[in-house]
């Protein structure tokens, strides 16, 4: 009985083990998959512990998080202090448009940008080169490497609350619109920042605003509105891409909303467009999700249909504050109980590293952080092994201490029954 109690507790000991080093290797994938905002024009010391723990991957900049007075130094302090906080680079990202979408507004000492509208409307390539430019200087300066821009979506519906009536997309013709991302993009690129397609699969045609409500673009949507994806892919012109929360059952039977829908994510920008790159969620905050869907239930149906990234920027009113540890453990649970594989975990985090070792930043630094992650990873598995050959030997001793009482307490009783 007391060899099955030692052999039982060494056994659990090297399970247990064993299974923290793949815990640990599981949360920092988990973590590169977040998303999140934080509150303040300072750094948020949970958010820093957070990143140090490896629980988020990246972040992103609002008008909030610039410092009133001596802006631009101050925040590129704050983006700095989070970055060197993380073994794997942060993808440090802001929605910096132009025009109305424009974070880093001119009041703070930054530079004078323009709408996506008046710059379609000029089709004059110059404007749109020197514009992206300033902005693409700006975010490297900053250190912010991720743009989620250009919009793509046609001004198909120039009544569209959200797009083409705050001059958010460039023109109503998809070629025009594909020409003029092309230069934000090349712009981009030659600064290291990385840029973000959106909104997939278009929004261009829809009557509603995602951020208040469903936005259903069955009846108005069309083919065409694929043109500038098609076109910027077939070239290479693609770092990433955002994803739509609008519903269009021509392409989702299900009505699912394209953040959710495997029909839109997996099916046709995947396996018929053929895009193999990281996919961003537009704000799974917003209330085309929070109204109609749970937390766990968006989140799982958005990995599930091919969503990399999930963006929580808690900064959409009367949405509810959702706390990394929240989002990390549900993920984690679904990955526990099999609803989505560690499979499917991979496929993001490779992703997700292949697009950030891309950046044409400090090639060295995300080498040599990577390596640390890797180093400690094959710590944890060192540590994990040599604990169980700990276990074992104990075991062994305790074993071994058991048989050479049982063979005193042996001897001791014939003793006494010669004497």
């Amino acid at each position: 009985m007391k060899r099955v109690l030692f052999f039982s507790v060494a056994l659990l000991i090297v399970n247990y083990s064993l299974s923290m080093a793949q815990t640990d290797s599981l949360s920092i994938k988990i973590g590169q998959m977040i998303l999140i905002g934080f509150a303040d024009s300072k750094v948020d010391e949970k958010v820093l512990t957070e990143i140090k723990e490896g629980k988020v991957g990246s972040i992103i900049i609002f008008e909030k998080n610039i410092p009133k007075t001596n802006s631009y130094m101050g925040l590129k302090k704050i983006v700095w202090t989070y970055q060197q906080a993380a073994t794997i680079p942060l993808f440090v990202s802001i929605d910096q448009e132009g025009g109305r979408v424009n974070r880093l507004k001119e009041k703070y000492g930054f530079p004078r940008s323009i709408s996506a509208a008046q710059t379609g409307k000029d089709k004059n390539l110059d404007s749109v080169r020197f514009y992206a430019q300033s902005t693409a200087a700006t975010l490297a300066g900053l250190g912010i490497n991720v743009n989620f821009a250009p919009v793509v979506d046609l001004a198909s519906n120039p009544t569209n609350p959200i797009i083409a009536k705050v001059e958010r997309a460039y023109s109503a013709n998809e070629d025009t619109v594909s020409m003029m991302a092309r230069e934000v993009i090349k712009a981009h690129r030659k600064m290291g920042v990385i840029t973000s397609l959106k909104h997939f699969p278009g929004h261009g045609s829809s009557k509603d605003d995602t951020h208040l409500g469903i936005a259903d673009v069955t009846n108005t949507w069309e083919e065409r509105e694929l043109g500038p994806y098609r076109q910027l892919l077939q070239e290479g012109s693609v770092d990433a891409i955002m994803t739509s929360h609008i519903v269009n059952k021509k392409l989702d039977a299900r009505g699912l909303p394209g953040t959710l829908s495997e029909e839109i994510l997996d099916k046709l920008l995947r396996k018929q467009l053929g895009y193999q790159g990281v996919v961003f969620s537009d704000d799974m905050q917003m209330h085309a999700i929070t109204k109609h869907y749970g937390l766990e239930e968006a989140i799982r149906l958005a990995i599930l249909a091919g969503v990399d990234i999930m963006t929580f920027s808690n900064n959409i009113m009367g949405s509810e504050v959702r706390t990394v540890d929240k989002v990390h453990s549900i993920i984690k649970k679904y990955v526990e109980e099999g609803v989505i594989s560690q499979q499917r975990i991979d496929e993001s985090f490779k992703r997700i590293m292949v697009l950030k070792n891309s950046m044409n930043q400090d090639k060295a630094y995300f080498q040599t952080q990577l390596l640390r992650t890797k180093q400690q990873a094959e710590t944890n598995m060192r540590l994990a092994q040599e604990s169980a050959e700990r276990a074992k030997a104990n075991e062994a001793a305790a074993i071994k201490q058991l048989e050479k009482q049982e063979k005193e307490e042996k001897a001791k009783k014939k003793k006494r029954q010669r004497d």
